[in-house]
């Protein structure tokens, strides 16, 4: 049953009228930062609140106007929209209150700026999650890209513009093909809309022409870094660490790997993806993009760019579990959408506390710190564990899930297992160094050192965070994410054997 609500456009609101109070309120930071903070819980009570309708098998529905007959601006919140948007919205009032400790901290400049860029990148990954068709995507999807342009390039170093400017022709260029995408899908189908299943007048256009026009949305959503359009995001790790945590955890990527679940579930539809042969060409790539990705990060001794490696590998597991096009594939695909979410800040948000405490950026410089750094070395350790699919961890539900989804697809896809278990093992080979470096090895700074642990507006939300990648181990219906799976999963249909 279609709702029609007015609660997507104040959810939406909410980072774009803090970002104003942020502005107007610039030269006094306790106001500011208490605006960002109020702006964030406010979007996240409005987007909580919808969980119960949408369970309940119904669908949320904004428009604003018609656009082209056939194509509306608006909204259209269902289980797996939902599903990213309470991933972000959450996750952005952790954020709020570690960038506070972060950025005061290290006295950095062009605060303002930061909390208003920040704010606008929510608005647009959460318009992205609530977007009822490719158009109203396309549009947040561009927004989302300029607004963190500047977070990239914040610390106007000529690293840090290198890699803003890296960024942007990445991702403008990818906002090109999805541009061309979406119009091709209307001329082929005459509509945009997401429709579970798949757009069933798609199937009408020729072979050649729809596996194309697949390609184009593969290179529409770059930001899922999947290989070899990889390289900005290692990049943009010049970027202060909150904003990592952004890229990685909250809006950028999780918007590229959530778009391309909706173009595989929602544009093209599980039967015509079988019918292609796609599916089986999407897991090839993805696992080219586990395996490499989780080599290349075995080279990196910069802590940040070993975890934007072991991101892009994270995203290509996403990826993979769509690509099986079975029910247990997708369904750990949709999960593993907030459960990496919670699990991957965890780690960038170690990593920041480490920088500002020691100072200290690279692995090779960290023998000893989990002594004098205990809570965020033990957090850190909870977030590697779940990244190597290891108990008690988020990370090993979602990877059952993948396990089971080889066996469901069944012929070749049955092969892929022994991936995941080669890309758990590469995991572990560049994860437990660090761990073993921090707990075991000797600090060359004796024991008079004066380090201690990052301040506590920095230690709550990474405690938070680490604590949830346990919890969703043993309950992961935690802010309903099972229960919204399982029903995003019953919506397409064609997914049941």
């Amino acid at each position: 049953m279609i709702v029609e609500s007015i609660r997507p456009l104040l959810a939406i609101l909410c980072p774009a009228i803090g970002s104003i109070l942020i502005i107007l309120f610039s030269k006094r930071p306790n106001i500011r930062e208490s605006w960002t903070m109020l702006a964030s819980i406010a979007q996240f009570l409005i987007i909580f609140s919808m969980i119960s309708t949408i369970i309940e098998g119904n669908i949320i529905k904004c428009t604003f106007f018609t656009a082209f007959p056939g194509v509306d601006f608006g909204f259209r919140i269902d289980a797996f929209g939902l599903i990213f948007a309470i991933t972000s919205t959450f996750l952005w009032i952790l954020v709020s209150s570690y960038s506070i400790g972060y950025m005061r901290s290290l006295h950095e400049h062009a605060q303002t700026r930061y909390y208003f860029c920040f704010a606008w990148a929510i608005f647009g990954a959460v318009g992205v999650a609530l977007s009822g068709n490719l158009l109203t995507m396309f549009i947040f999807y561009e927004i989302l890209t300029v607004s963190t342009y500047p977070l990239v390039a914040h610390d106007q170093t000529p690293e840090a513009l290198f890699a803003g400017r890296k960024y942007l022709a990445y991702l403008l260029s990818s906002g090109c093909f999805f541009l061309a995408a979406v119009v091709l899908t209307y001329h082929f189908a005459g509509t945009t809309d997401f429709m579970n299943g798949g757009i069933s007048t798609l199937a009408e256009a020729s072979r050649g022409a729809l596996m194309a026009l697949f390609a184009l949305f593969l290179l529409g959503f770059m930001k899922a870094a999947w290989m070899p359009f990889h390289s900005w995001l290692p990049t943009a790790m010049a970027a202060p660490t909150p904003v990592s945590a952004l890229l990685h955890a909250v809006a950028v990527v999780k918007a590229g790997v959530f778009g391309i679940v909706r173009v595989v579930c929602y544009i093209y539809g599980v039967d015509l993806m079988h019918g292609l042969g796609l599916g089986l060409a999407l897991a090839c790539l993805a696992t080219f993009t586990i395996i490499v990705a989780n080599l290349f990060a075995l080279a990196q001794d910069n802590l940040k760019r070993r975890l934007a490696y072991s991101t892009i590998n994270q995203l290509s597991l996403i990826i993979f579990g769509v690509a099986l096009l079975s029910p247990a594939g997708i369904e750990g695909a949709m999960m593993h959408i907030p459960f990496h979410g919670f699990m991957k800040i965890t780690l960038f948000m170690c990593a920041g506390a480490i920088m500002v405490v020691t100072g200290k950026k690279n692995i090779s410089e960290m023998a000893g710190i989990g002594k004098k750094m205990p809570v965020t070395m033990i957090t850190f350790t909870i977030g590697a564990l779940g990244m190597c699919a290891l108990p008690p961890t988020a990370g090993y539900v979602t990877h059952h899930f993948f396990v089971h989804g080889c066996e469901e697809a069944g012929g070749t896809m049955s092969f892929f297992p022994y991936i995941l278990l080669i890309a758990a093992i590469l995991d572990v080979m560049y994860f437990f160094p660090i761990i073993y470096t921090a707990f075991f090895e000797k600090s060359e700074e004796g024991g008079g050192s004066k380090i201690k642990d990052a301040p506590l507006f920095m230690l709550v939300p990474i405690a938070i965070t680490a604590t949830c990648s346990i919890i969703f181990f043993f309950y992961p219906d935690l802010f309903h994410i099972s229960e919204l799976v399982e029903t995003a999963v019953q919506s397409l249909g064609g997914v049941h054997p």
